[in-house]
């Protein structure tokens, strides 16, 4: 057959193909049917829908079927499996292909069927990118439940992420997306707030109504109760222009039995939270014919109250009506629809929509940063559980890679560690386009072939790891170079990769016996050496200098290597000055002013013979600060332990000296900071102990939190510094039994009584380091009787106003309600048993806040409708919700 014809017959099934999907699926539509075998598709058996395997739109999770017990008859096929997700806190769904800008209906369903034979409904969170969406509850395995959003997109996809809470394994049944008319909903659904559906309730029908019958396929619950008479007519009602509610909706309506009795809807507040901001539209059309001699009139209440600054409502025939409310702060929420004096028939009510509005207050990264990680994600099916927004949420941020936010507070990467994750091959041009990076990473894996000239194009790139790669070339690119030059790169490489090729038996076979063989004479040849010239290290400490992967000796002789930039007693001398200026003194030892060859300005501890630390607390501070990597912790440049018994470190100069000297009053001439400096210096910090606690392998415990040992640059930048007592946890374990160690006024009182270490211990002194940033007195408050800091604010606050404890300088220059979070942080930070302290992550996510609460950036829009002869919008300030009978469990 001719070639040209084949592929013309091709390109015609190809398109009828597409005729007959569009014709069962508009334009749009994303139906997902979650747990069925990849590429198999199913047709809804109601609305005709063709369903698609979810193996397209996400790459983790397990597929399952629900237990037999649970498969009924008239069951919808797309119950009948579920995707469950029981590795990973954030599984992600990427719905791609949309429009910027664009509104839409997100929809999942839900059925347990005891799929996983544990009995055990979960519970979890939804989110919709970085947003929360809600919460869903399982109640019990029989029942399918769904949860329904309507937003607006900012970007050209949508992500449906299931998060991991304290019960159970998350999963999904279906997913469903619809295109909506972005002149629907208008003032109510758009770029600043999101509506969760509670409700959508068809008054006056008989059954469930859905797609054909709402193009958009929104779900019309059937409503109705005793007290009602359901009305209707078959007559067409003209075209809903402001929410698209179809006619056959309008069609049916309720009213009440009398005109007396009025209609009521109500509802509790959602999870009892008062605060929750509902929305109720009710929709309002004549489906009768009234005689001349008839009124059907009625106003509308909100708990008892009438708007009078309204006239009554007389509804008009066949023509849709809506009426919308907002309301909060309600123990209970009560819309009333009651007939007037004048009226002969009673109110009536064609459907209603309950909403809980919900504020975008989530900011995605940067969409660069984005593409370029999951570039970097797939070409080297990195597993490290990244699934989602690579940043925000904070506290589901991905592991190994850290966010600060720009001046439009979107975020972006700044720091990627990919140490040690088996990456193969070459450097892919996607690193190149992570533009705000200072920080990469790229040790102990198997990378090949030269440093790509793209890496210049990271002008913020101010360290670069890629020990350990044994089959990379170690040449930067000119510009790197220039950088390392000029003393603004740390550069690591050298090293023997931890991955190694694949061997055939007969080379295995010669290793084993080679190996052994030279080995044995190596030592024999060194035993020789050391005993016909007495072969020592050199008395005047003359090493090789810049030496990457150096071997040191703890106290009982045990060899830690440690991958870090080593100096002789002379180099210190030298960079010092013969230790000329000191600039300051601490447990360890002093600690001077150097400057090293490239013009790096530096900070040398020495340590004092006197000092009470010794070659533990060293060899911990240098382990942990060489493979530790991140803009709020202060980077180790290098260390010095030699023969002459020298032990030193070598940091990073930060210029602007400890946050407690910007908190003392002894230098009358120290600058005083601002509320906002303060707010970014503890974000600083609670950012660099966030990524010790969960971003370091393993975990590492700082256990000397206090502002001494919290730095500023000129910047007012801050890092936190001085790891000698810090721990590192192994094996997963939340706790180690450890002699107790820390600073008074900062040590949490619960690792001091049971000597458990656990992150909470830093989140106790960094609670104490809160209260001291806004009342710059110290932890322990000098004076007739000397009282802890915790318990002098709180005296404060129990006779006087937040003007007594916030730090005099700055008083009537703070913003108070965020000195108020801030001290309410602290006072949780502090409490005595470690289960109430927060986490840090959640003091980050705070601490963020604060911030907005000072630029005044956190707003919620509440646009107020205004009033027509065809529709009345009433705004209410105190707004509430409704309880529905049978309602949707997912809230």
């Amino acid at each position: 057959m001719n070639m040209r014809v084949l592929c013309f017959r091709s390109l015609v099934f190809i398109q009828l193909l597409l005729l007959v999907f569009s014709q069962d699926n508009p334009p749009g539509f994303i139906s997902i049917d979650c747990g069925i075998p990849s590429n198999s598709t199913n047709v809804d058996e109601d609305t005709k829908l063709t369903y698609v395997s979810d193996d397209q739109f996400i790459d983790t999770g397990v597929n399952y079927k629900i237990a037999p017990d649970y498969v009924t008859d008239g069951l919808s096929t797309k119950y009948l499996t579920v995707r469950s997700f029981p590795n990973g806190t954030r599984n992600c769904y990427a719905l791609t292909s949309l429009s910027a800008g664009s509104k839409y209906l997100v929809r999942a369903a839900f059925m347990y069927g005891n799929y996983d034979n544990k009995n055990n409904p979960p519970n979890f969170d939804i989110h919709l990118g970085v947003n929360y969406w809600g919460t869903v509850d399982i109640p019990g395995p029989d029942g399918a439940y769904f949860s329904e959003i309507i937003a607006t997109t900012t970007s050209d996809y949508l992500q449906v992420c299931l998060v991991k809470k304290d019960r159970g394994t998350p999963f999904i049944s279906a997913l469903e997306l619809r295109p909506l008319l972005t002149t629907l909903y208008k003032d109510d659904a758009n770029a600043a707030q999101s509506l969760v559906c509670s409700y959508r309730g068809n008054t006056g029908a008989s059954s469930q109504l859905r797609y054909p019958d709402d193009p958009y396929d929104r779900i019309w619950m059937d409503y109705t109760l005793n007290t009602w008479t359901d009305i209707s007519t078959t007559s067409t009602f003209d075209p809903d222009t402001d929410f698209g509610i179809p006619s056959i909706v309008m069609q049916t309506a309720a009213a009440t039995l009398s005109v007396q009795q009025s209609l009521e809807l109500s509802w509790p507040p959602a999870n009892n939270n008062k605060s929750t901001v509902f929305l109720v539209i009710l929709h309002i059309g004549e489906v009768q014919d009234i005689s001349s001699d008839d009124l059907r009139q009625f106003d509308i209440f909100w708990n008892g109250i009438a708007y009078a600054s309204y006239t009554s409502v007389v509804p008009y025939k066949l023509y849709p009506g809506w009426f919308s409310y907002r309301s909060t702060d309600h123990d209970e929420h009560n819309v009333s629809l009651r007939a007037t004096s004048n009226s002969t028939l009673p109110p009536l009510l064609n459907a209603f929509e309950l909403y809980v509005i919900t504020p975008t207050t989530g900011i995605p990264t940067y969409s660069g940063d984005v593409a370029a990680m999951n570039k970097i994600k797939t070409n080297y099916q990195v597993n490290k559980g990244w699934s989602g927004d690579p940043c925000v949420p904070t506290e589901l941020s991905w592991s190994g890679v850290t966010c600060t936010f720009d001046s439009s507070n979107i975020p972006r990467i700044t720091s990627l560690n990919l140490s040690s994750c088996g990456l193969t091959g070459a450097i892919v041009s996607s690193f190149g386009n992570l533009s705000t990076l200072d920080s990469l990473d790229l040790s102990y894996n198997d990378l090949s072939g030269k440093l790509p000239t793209f890496l210049d194009q990271l002008s913020a790139l101010t360290y670069l790891d890629i020990t350990g790669n044994s089959n990379i070339s170690t040449t930067l690119p000119p510009g790197l170079q220039q950088r390392k030059q000029d003393g603004n790169l740390m550069y690591r490489f050298g090293g023997a990769s931890r991955y190694s090729r694949p061997s055939n038996n007969k080379t295995k076979i010669l290793i084993a016996v080679i190996i052994p063989v030279v080995c044995v004479g190596v030592l024999l040849l060194l035993a020789c050496l050391i005993k016909s010239s007495g072969f020592r290290r050199l008395a005047n400490g003359e090493e090789i200098r810049n030496k990457n992967s150096a071997d040191l000796e703890d106290s009982n002789g045990n060899i830690v290597q440690i991958d870090s930039q080593h100096f002789t007693y002379k180099d210190l001398q030298k960079i010092t000055n013969n230790f000329e200026k000191s600039i300051g003194k601490g447990g360890f030892g002093t600690v001077y002013h150097g400057q090293l060859y490239s013009g790096t300005q530096v900070a040398v501890k020495l340590l004092d013979n006197s000092s009470r630390q010794g070659t533990r607390e060293f060899l911990a501070e240098v382990r942990h600060l060489s493979r530790i990597h991140h803009r709020n912790l202060v980077p180790l440049i290098g260390y010095c332990k030699d023969g002459l018994g020298c032990m030193a470190l070598v940091y990073e100069y930060m210029s602007g000296g400890s946050l407690r000297t910007y908190l003392t009053d002894k230098d009358r001439n120290a600058r005083v900071l601002s509320w906002e400096e303060r707010l970014r210096i503890l974000l600083d910090a609670a950012q660099g102990l966030l990524y010790l606690h969960r971003e370091c392998d393993p975990p590492i415990i700082h256990r000397d939190v206090k502002t001494e040992n919290i730095l500023l640059n000129h910047m007012l930048e801050a890092k936190i510094a001085d790891f000698g007592l810090s721990k590192a946890f192994r094996d997963n374990c939340t706790h180690m039994s450890t002699t107790v160690a820390g600073t008074p006024g900062y040590l949490d009182p619960e690792y001091n009584s049971s000597s458990q270490l656990t992150e909470k211990s830093d989140v106790y002194s960094f609670g104490v380091v809160l209260l001291e940033v806004v009342t710059a007195k110290p932890p322990i408050i000098d004076g007739r009787n000397k009282i802890r800091l915790t318990r002098w604010v709180h005296q404060q606050l129990t006779k006087g106003s937040m003007d007594d404890v916030v730090d005099m300088r700055i008083l009537g220059r703070y913003d108070i309600n965020s000195a108020w979070k801030v001290v309410q942080l602290a006072m949780s930070c502090c409490s005595e048993t470690s289960a109430q302290r927060p986490v840090m992550s959640h003091l980050v996510s705070e601490l963020k806040d604060c911030l907005e609460l000072v630029h005044g950036t956190s707003s919620v829009m509440d646009s107020v409708r205004s009033s027509s002869s065809r529709r009345i919008a009433l705004e209410v300030a105190k707004n509430g919700e409704s309880l529905l009978p049978d309602g949707p469990s997912v809230r």
